[in-house]
């Protein structure tokens, strides 16, 4: 091998020897003679002009770079950061000494660049693969390293943003894209860990391993440190600048996809707080019907003279209060009932008004103006539950009133609005379309931005303790969402805050009013009824409440043990009471299986979700209601009486 190498040189000498006193130029025979000397050398050998064009090339540099390779710019790109740096730092080496030399590391072998000079403009380059032995325990530890790039001082021009850092964290260089995006084209001295946090370790540590070759760097995102909300991708390389180790660092900006990927955080959150919420108020329903419930049987024995009387009163009351509470939280997880009509909002706020009159304090003026009468344009109908839209207006009110210690005006407008387009905003796209809009306007104190994305959560508040349960906005939001609606919220700090309803104009015709049931004298009743209800507190209430009035109750515990019941034939039902969610066959599918048999038989189907969720499987069963938990014992004999009478 070693002789081989020495034939090798001998014959790169004469070769260039030849070509310096006789190739001026590239198309001089005699050069080409010259390089044919090498042809056949196993190594890479190409010939290039001052600018690092190719002239000539042997086979194998054609088969390890590449037959299209027209400059060596091209054919070390792959290897180096930089090459058009590390070839004028090579020419110059060559211009100055008449021969160079550098070691390029890569994975599993070192590839050694060889120039001299050849004639006046021309320079000879040979690239040698040197595999790296493996009985070599510093090669070793240098293959393990990350390959160190070539880093030159010519970076201020690259359309990106580079830094370099050394192993102290001390930054080296900042090109004008990375000052511009640091500091809009200042120049400043910085440390990495001044200038970036929020690794989950100290950003000062993956430095050093990457310097030292510990950690094979790569990409973070970080926060910019100092500014809330901005956010770069950091990719850090170790770099060996003539024996001086450092990172290099290429930044970019990923404010906006942290900000998308915080936006998606937050709204599988919200709807996971919506599930749980919505699960959370269905076994309350559960719990409170059994309680409200049991304490109306007990009332029945005990008159107003009797000492338990006011303590059982005090029961129901409180019952009734963690009705609303649940209520609250069904209506963020779009799981409340609603009675949805077509309403009029003018002759609504109209209405309103004089109760949310009776709301203010002094030096709080309230006032209401429709803003499209004076033009002509009369408020579209929308379809909503009545009572629902007035909780909303009432709770976005008392918001704006306290939102003003020192008094002030709160304002109530209403407009109808014609969208030409869909609107995008808050992350929610409007459909095209006509909508009549409510803005409630206070000019208070405004919501902080560290506080906006947070105001429909539930349980969020920004009032003291005792002033409020955080279930106001989250309500509302959910009933304006049920309603079809849209809720969005402008606010600026120290001037107020306006929030801005949507409801779609309703142009179907008018529907008729749900149907009630009959309301009729508490007296005694006949008939059988199958009773389905899977909670055994509520069924043993709903079975003593309805025996009381002289049903004859037949208990299930799940669907399977009614049709079980259903199976004799001369059992004769009147009306089937059973519950929507049990375990396995829920209440419309048994039903629907038991009217196979018996199809007048009339149903009452209770829930502590929503009536629209059943509303399509209550459609296809004739005859029946629904009874919203928790119910009272008179809400479920009326109802029952109702229907059977």
């Amino acid at each position: 091998m070693p002789v081989f190498a020495g034939i090798v040189l001998v014959m790169l000498a004469l070769a260039l020897a030849a070509w310096a006193h006789v190739a001026r130029r590239r198309d001089d025979p005699a050069g080409l003679h010259a390089f044919e000397l090498l042809a056949d050398d196993p190594a890479a050998c190409f010939m290039t002009d001052a600018a690092g064009h190719v002239i000539l090339r042997n086979l194998a540099a054609e088969t390890r770079f590449g037959a299209d390779v027209r400059s060596l710019h091209d054919a070390l790109g792959r290897h180096v950061l930089h090459p058009a740096e590390l070839l004028l730092r090579l020419q110059g080496a060559v211009d100055v000494e008449g021969a160079a030399r550098e070691d390029i590391p890569g994975h599993a072998a070192i590839l050694r660049l060889t120039v001299h000079r050849a004639g006046r403009d021309g320079y000879f380059w040979r690239a040698d693969d040197i595999a790296l032995p493996q009985d070599s325990s510093a090669l070793i530890d240098r293959m393990d390293r990350p390959p160190a790039v070539a880093v030159g001082s010519d970076l201020e021009e690259v359309p990106v943003a580079i830094m370099t850092f050394g192993p102290d964290g001390v930054m080296r260089i900042a090109n004008y894209a990375a000052r511009e995006l640091m500091w809009r084209g200042d120049i400043r001295a910085a440390m990495f860990h001044d200038l970036f946090e929020g690794l989950g370790r100290p950003v000062s540590e993956w430095l050093a391993d990457v310097v030292a070759g510990r950690h094979p760097g790569g990409a973070e995102v970080l926060r910019v440190r100092g500014e809330e909300e901005r956010f770069l991708q950091i990719t850090l390389r170790r770099y060996d600048e003539g024996g001086r180790l450092g990172a290099l660092a290429i930044l970019n900006d990923a404010t906006r996809l942290k900000t998308m990927e915080a936006q998606f955080a937050q709204s599988q959150k919200m709807q996971a707080i919506g599930q749980l919420a919505g699960g959370i108020a269905h076994d309350f329903n559960n719990l409170l019907t059994a309680i409200s419930g049991h304490c109306d049987l007990l009332l029945l024995r005990h008159g107003r003279e009797d000492s338990d009387y006011a303590d059982l009163e005090q029961i129901r009351q409180n019952a009734n209060r963690a009705a609303s509470l649940v209520g609250q939280l069904l209506a963020f997880s779009r799981k409340q009932t609603l009675n949805p009509e077509v309403i009029d909002l003018e002759d609504v706020l109209g209405d309103l008004t004089h109760l949310l009159n009776r709301l203010m304090v002094e030096k709080v003026d309230l006032t209401l103006a429709h803003l499209g009468r004076a033009e002509g344009r009369p408020l579209g109908r929308i379809r909503a539950d009545k009572r629902q839209v007035e909780q909303v207006l009432i709770n976005l009110v008392v918001n704006a009133r306290d939102a003003m210690p020192e008094g002030g005006d709160i304002r109530i407008e209403t407009e109808p609005v014609t969208l030409a387009e869909d609107m995008q905003r808050d992350r929610a796209t409007v459909p095209a379309g006509d909508y009549t809009v409510i803005r409630v306007i206070d000019h208070g104190i405004g919501i902080p931005d560290h506080q906006l994305h947070q105001i429909f959560e539930p349980f969020f508040t920004t009032k003291r303790v005792g002033e409020g349960t955080g279930l106001g906005l989250s309500m509302a939001y959910g009933i304006v969402k049920q309603s079809g609606g849209y809720i969005f919220v402008d606010t600026v700090v120290g001037q107020g805050t306006t929030f801005s309803l949507y409801f779609p104009v309703f142009e179907g015709k008018d529907l008729p009013p749900v149907a009630e049931v009959k309301r009729v004298a508490a007296k005694q009743g006949e008939g059988v009824i199958l009773l389905v209800e899977d909670e055994a507190s509520v069924r043993a209430f709903a079975s003593r409440a309805l025996s009381l009035r002289g049903y004859t109750v037949l208990e299930a515990a799940n669907a399977e043990e009614a049709l079980a019941r259903l199976e004799d034939r001369s059992l004769r039902v009147d009306l089937f009471v059973t519950d929507v969610v049990m375990p396995g066959m829920d209440g419309p599918a048994w039903v629907r299986r038991a009217h196979l048999d018996r199809p007048n038989v009339k149903v009452v189907f209770m829930s502590g979700y929503a009536e629209d969720g059943l509303a399509e499987d209550q459609a296809r069963v004739p005859n029946s209601v629904f009874l919203p938990k928790p119910f009272s014992l008179n809400d479920l004999t009326n109802t029952v009486q109702g229907l059977m009478s």
